[in-house]
């Protein structure tokens, strides 16, 4: 085995990290880690008690179950970011919106962390696209072998049309027309044709 094929022992970590890296590419992951990011603290601190010493302090509301509801939906927007990425749109505009209504609904928008990195959830989600495949420039064309482009035209500097100055026109060749005369057999799209 030579050392330069390495596919068969490559260690099954670093296989799994380029397709990690592959799938991570075709999707807003970043927008959906966000997301899912923020909406654990929504949902979380008005559920939470803090313990200073023997002091607990409860920071549950009334709005518990709003904050509760915002917090699900965000981790579900986060997750559909990444398994359904051609609603991305819909999802990051929700996104926005629930991070909004969360600063009044639900601690301040998690203390506003979660409001936050929701938020930047929300905008990564809007402004991803899609990249567009590399084409390969070595790869034939599909249907058979790269085959040359046919002759255009003729281009003569020395003969110009009526009207025009140069033989170019804003720095592009102007094709000239040839001269046909009467009685002189032309090639036309593999056939013969009398020109006349």
């Amino acid at each position: 085995m030579s050392p330069e094929s390495q596919g068969q022992n490559e260690h099954y970590l670093s296989v799994h990290r380029r397709r990690f890296r592959a799938w991570r590419g075709n999707r807003p992951f970043w927008a959906g880690l966000f997301t899912i990011l923020g909406g654990v603290p929504i949902a979380y601190f008005p559920y939470a008690n803090m313990h200073l010493g023997n002091v607990t302090l409860a920071m549950s509301t009334t709005a518990g179950a709003g904050s509760l509801i915002i917090g699900v939906l965000l981790i579900t927007l986060g997750l559909t970011m990444w398994f359904h990425h051609i609603v991305r749109v819909f999802a990051g505009v929700a996104t926005i919106l629930l991070a909004l209504i969360s600063i009044p609904v639900a601690n301040i928008g998690g203390f506003i962390i979660g409001f936050l990195l929701s938020l930047l959830g929300g905008a990564l989600a809007l402004s991803w696209a899609p990249g567009e495949p590399v084409a390969d420039e070595a790869a034939p064309a599909v249907g058979g072998p790269a085959q040359a482009a046919p002759e255009g035209p003729s281009f003569a500097k020395d003969e110009q049309p009526a009207g025009h100055l140069g033989g170019e026109l804003l720095g592009v060749p102007v094709p000239q027309p040839e001269s046909a005369t009467s009685g002189t057999a032309v090639e036309v799209d593999g056939g013969r044709h009398r020109a006349g």
